[in-house]
């Protein structure tokens, strides 16, 4: 019975955004890179055999470019409670930005920096520390207040030419 109890608490203090190794599906995911603007920058987003989803590319600075992303989109989802954005991850030793939307329509994100280890990590990124950017620039706003989001994506953009490369398991939600 006390399994039960614990498992049921653990289960209400984490609200998964995406498990690759459950889903199975890309569904609802696609890449965006420097193109847009100009760029050469290039990315792919897989399933490998293990069940996690692999970001994977090269970031170029041709023709002003210097990023490339792998964007989330979703029903919007009430965030009230929870105090972290949690990854499990296993990256390249390189430093990555993550960002979440409260409003996929939204020009501006909240972003926050990690950087990975070449092993695999549980980052936790309190959600309050998130703060609104566009463009590489940060805007006169408040930080995340916690509400809602609508959209998560990971970003590489170190502003140098590097082939990069992050596997991710799990995306979570997490209270205290």
């Amino acid at each position: 019975m006390l399994v039960f109890i614990v498992i049921a608490f653990l289960q209400m203090n984490t609200a998964v955004l995406y498990d690759f190794s459950k889903t199975g599906t890309l569904d609802g995911w696609y890449t965006l890179n420097d193109g847009v603007m100009g760029g050469r920058s290039s990315s792919t987003f897989k399933l490998n055999e293990k069940g996690s989803a692999v970001f994977k590319g090269q970031v170029s600075l041709e023709n002003n470019g210097g990023f490339s992303s792998v964007h989330y989109r979703f029903p919007l989802l009430e965030t009230t409670g929870y105090q972290f954005l949690a990854l499990r991850i296993k990256g390249d030793g390189k430093r990555y930005q993550v960002r979440i939307k409260d409003q996929a329509g939204d020009n501006y994100s909240y972003i926050a920096y990690f950087t990975t280890s070449g092993e695999w990590q549980d980052i936790k990124i309190p959600l309050n520390d998130m703060y609104p950017s566009f463009r590489g620039r940060t805007l006169d706003l408040p930080n995340f207040d916690g509400g809602k989001i609508q959209e998560f994506a990971l970003l590489i953009g170190n502003k140098k030419e590097e082939a990069f490369s992050i596997e991710i398991d799990k995306i979570q939600l997490l209270k205290e």
